[in-house]
Order: structure tokens, then sequence, then C-alpha cells
């Protein structure tokens, strides 16, 4: 059985490499990182939600069930932090191969999963603006991993002078895929800081990556 926040669609992909892209959402519960500016803090802060509420146990398919109506081709695995669950998602993955679905995964990059089964990796590791040490946040042997099968690399980054530490950070993994995101839930803030950043995103070679979504509906969950 795996761990579910919500699962989601037809929408399409808000942010990355893949951005507008029409697709279906499974989240899954639990995280273990605690970024202060998390926008999904339901799929894992039980400080201020009830796990006992906001999760369900599914089986792979009662997950390929929710989603079939939703004729999409592409499903985005997101949570949370869905690889604490990467020992039961090959399953699922095998299903969505046999419909013809794609796989795109979200990670924040701290926990491995050697497979050749996802057809895009986003990983997005945490800058010092999430409010954790890097002892937590960072894992570059795990980093340089994902690299190596061709992730694209998503920095969320609340002001210009972020994208030195992301820089520090591309150098030691050895990546050139390189999306820089602003962080907001609300549309002005996106788009404040989409014209902040885009200069310096464009100078140092980098891809730029609004929230489709947030600009689309704002912070509404499940869209």
């Amino acid at each position: 059985m795996i761990v579910v926040s919500e699962i989601f669609g037809p929408t399409f992909q808000g942010e990355g490499p893949a951005a507008g892209t029409r697709c279906g959402f499974v989240r899954l519960g639990r995280c273990n990182q605690a970024c202060k500016w998390c926008d999904t803090p339901y799929s894992w802060d039980w400080d201020r939600f009830d796990p006992a509420q906001e999760l369900t146990e599914m089986s792979v398919d009662d997950i390929v069930a929710a989603l079939a109506p939703m004729d999409v081709g592409t499903i985005v695995i997101t949570g949370g932090e869905p690889l604490l669950q990467a020992s039961k998602l090959t399953p699922l993955v095998l299903a969505f191969r046999d419909r013809g679905w794609k796989t795109h995964v979200e990670t924040a990059g701290t926990l491995a999963w050697n497979t050749d089964l996802i057809d895009q990796w986003v990983v997005s590791p945490k800058l010092a603006n999430s409010g954790m040490d890097a002892e937590r946040r960072l894992k570059f042997d795990v980093l340089r991993a994902f690299e190596a099968q061709r992730a694209a690399f998503k920095f969320v980054v609340v002001e210009e002078q972020d994208l030195d530490e992301v820089a520090a950070v591309v150098e030691r993994i050895g990546t050139t895929n390189v999306w820089i995101m602003p962080e907001g839930t609300d549309p002005e803030t996106i788009t404040k800081r989409t014209a902040q950043l885009a200069d310096a995103v464009v100078a140092r070679g980098w891809n730029l990556t609004t929230r489709l979504h947030i600009l689309a509906w704002g912070d509404e969950r499940g869209r």
C-alpha cells in the first residue's frame, strides 16, 4: 500500500521543464524536509494538520483507477517526498507504463532511487531560504546520481542573491540543466519575482520557470 496525500487532475504541470503539459498528479504523503515556505504542508506537517484526515493508504490498482478517467498521457508523482516510498513505487510506475502513461517524479534530492523507469526527474535541492541547515537539505552524492540520470534541477529562489548559492550547488553537482523558480503562492508575488530574476538568470545561462497554476488559480488546492 502507498501512502497518498491527494490525487488530482486533469490539470497541467505548472513548473519546470514540462510546464504547460497536461497531466495528472499523485501527491504522496510525508516528507523528510521542512521548508518554511512549503506550499503543501498538509502532506507532512502534523503540528498543523491531522494525518488521519490528510493521508490515505491506496493500492496500485486504486491509484490507477483514480487516474484513468483523467485521460492524460503524463503522471506526476510528487510530495511531500515521494522517494520515502521508493520501494513501493516500481509496481505503480510499471502500471503507468502498461497504460502508455509517462511518469515524472519531483523530489528534493536527498534520497536516491536508481531506476530507468522514470521519464523525467525534476530534482529540487533546497537553499538556505528554506530555513533548514545544509546537512539536512543537501546530499551531493545523491544529487550527482540524479545528474547521471539526466535530471532537471529546479531551485526555489526568493531574491537575486540566492543565485550565488545556486551557482555553488550547481558546480558541485556538475549539471547544466538548471531551472530557477520564484517562490510565491499568489500571482502578484510570482509576477514580481519573475521580473526581478529574469535578467540575472539569463545572464548565468540558466532556465527560468514561472508557476502557471498559481498564475491561473492562485493557491487553490488540487489544481
